[in-house]
């Protein structure tokens, strides 16, 4: 198992390799677990999130290397991390599910060290969040140039807080048109209206 990490300062370190002689000593739990105390010694956000990232992947022993590609984005609202490797593909899941569950956890850590409701932890496996991004810009596009030239309001498919929110800052300064969430909980889906002043 190989987790590398690159902190905010760009130093890259290799977390130790697991024994390769095949002998299993069954007293030495702690050869797996990072001291408990490693999020906590973060002063920021980004480092938080990172070492969040690293701990669970550690545990889990995926084969990736974990990066900060932004301590703030101001897009997302906090931290982009990248994670790339031969494992990381296991961390996508079905339609993201694995990456939005993964990301959820590392947030709620990092909120809770920081005690901020508006800090956004974003994870990105094998650049999987950019392409849906760039995918969901489109469809949102396309879907608001019809609802411009026809006047009626086009409701979308279910999808996660992190999508709609995609669709809702890319389309917020659209003039013509205006967007909301409907619905409740995985239903919850995002309406674009036209704006009839």
């Amino acid at each position: 198992m190989r987790v590398t990490r690159r902190s905010v300062l760009g130093a890259e370190e290799e977390a130790p390799a697991a024994s390769g002689d095949g002998d299993h000593d069954e007293s030495a739990p702690e050869s797996v677990e990072s001291p408990p105390a490693a999020v906590a010694e973060a002063d920021t956000p980004a480092e938080a999130a990172i070492q969040a990232v690293q701990r669970i992947l550690e545990t889990v022993g995926a084969d990736v290397d974990v990066s900060l590609r932004s301590a703030h984005d101001e897009f997302t609202g906090g931290p982009v991390i990248d994670i790339n490797g031969p494992d990381s593909g296991l961390l996508i899941g079905r339609r993201g599910n694995t990456l939005q569950s993964l990301q959820f956890i590392v947030q709620s850590i990092v909120r809770q060290r920081f005690e901020e409701e508006d800090i956004r932890v974003a994870l990105d496996v094998e650049q999987y969040r950019q392409r849906r991004e760039d995918s969901l810009r489109e469809m949102a596009d396309r879907v608001a140039n019809r609802v411009s030239q026809t006047g009626r309001s086009i409701t979308l498919e279910p999808m996660p807080p992190s999508d709609r929110r995609v669709i809702h800052l890319f389309l917020d300064s659209r003039e013509g048109i205006r967007t909301e969430s409907v619905g409740y909980g995985e239903s919850r889906k995002v309406q674009i209206i036209p704006d009839r002043d």
